[in-house]
């Protein structure tokens, strides 16, 4: 049975923290729930600094580890995550802060909003106004108080829709039902986290059912094979006979 949570940020409660694998990156490296957790809240305070709280954006950029944490960490606070932004976002009234590679925020990539915070992650910024977002995760408490937040309250969006906690968790419960996902087993992410549907069935429908999400290398998604042998789920709107397809346009989130 699907556990039942109201709002996201409880699938980083301190119940959930153990030694199960929950995320598996681009080389293979593995994640442990404890890891996601405490890193999570980890992440949190550190956008708390960056002004980030309930009703606020954060752009994210990338879909490794860090991207993922850098959402987590603006769900707890109550923000919603715009994955890859558009580059001219100069007009985005609630953009708090963006998240993205160091070496595209300092060659000037992005038009922000005045008083945007830039975080960078990847090599130390060299750029004034430039904090590196790595450094701030390791250097934070590794703890949240328990948060209070609306299941209607903001948790994605693509510059056009945004996605409620509630409406989130609906279709994740319904992705975990179709393919039956359950506990240890793999979710391959093949598409753009950009696309609100993507970001829900592949990574947080596999939170939700304990199983592991597996994402791409930079620019490589990883080959099913490996993954195959346990059973994976790719998340991908092709249909190539091997992989069970979960099409971001047959999943409603309004």
């Amino acid at each position: 049975m699907t556990e039942r949570v109201a709002t996201v940020d409880e699938l980083f409660g301190r119940d959930r923290r153990g030694d199960r694998t929950v995320l598996v990156d681009g080389t293979g490296r593995e994640f442990d729930a404890h890891w996601l957790c405490t890193t999570t809240w980890k992440a949190g305070n550190f956008l708390r600094h960056a002004g980030v709280h309930e009703g606020t954006t954060v752009g994210v950029v990338g879909s490794g580890p860090l991207a993922l944490l850098a959402c987590f960490g603006t769900t707890l606070l109550g923000g919603k995550t715009h994955f890859e932004p558009p580059a001219d976002l100069g007009d985005a009234d609630d953009l708090q802060a963006l998240v993205a590679p160091v070496d595209d925020i300092e060659a000037g990539r992005y038009d922000l909003p005045r008083g945007t915070g830039k975080l960078g992650y990847g090599d130390e910024p060299t750029t004034p106004g430039v904090r590196h977002f790595d450094a701030g995760l390791w250097s934070e408490n590794p703890s949240f108080p328990p948060q209070m937040l609306d299941p209607d309250t903001a948790l994605l969006t693509d510059g056009e829709q945004t996605v409620s906690h509630a409406s989130a968790l609906e279709t994740a419960r319904a992705v975990i039902d179709e393919f039956e996902l359950e506990a240890g087993k793999r979710v391959v992410v093949r598409e753009s986290l950009a696309d609100p549907r993507v970001a829900v069935a592949g990574v947080l429908a596999p939170l939700l059912a304990k199983a592991v999400v597996v994402l791409p290398a930079d620019g490589d998604p990883p080959e099913l094979a490996p993954a195959d042998e346990r059973g994976a789920i790719a998340v991908s709107r092709t249909t190539r006979p091997e992989r069970i397809q979960v099409d971001p346009a047959t999943i409603s989130l309004l």
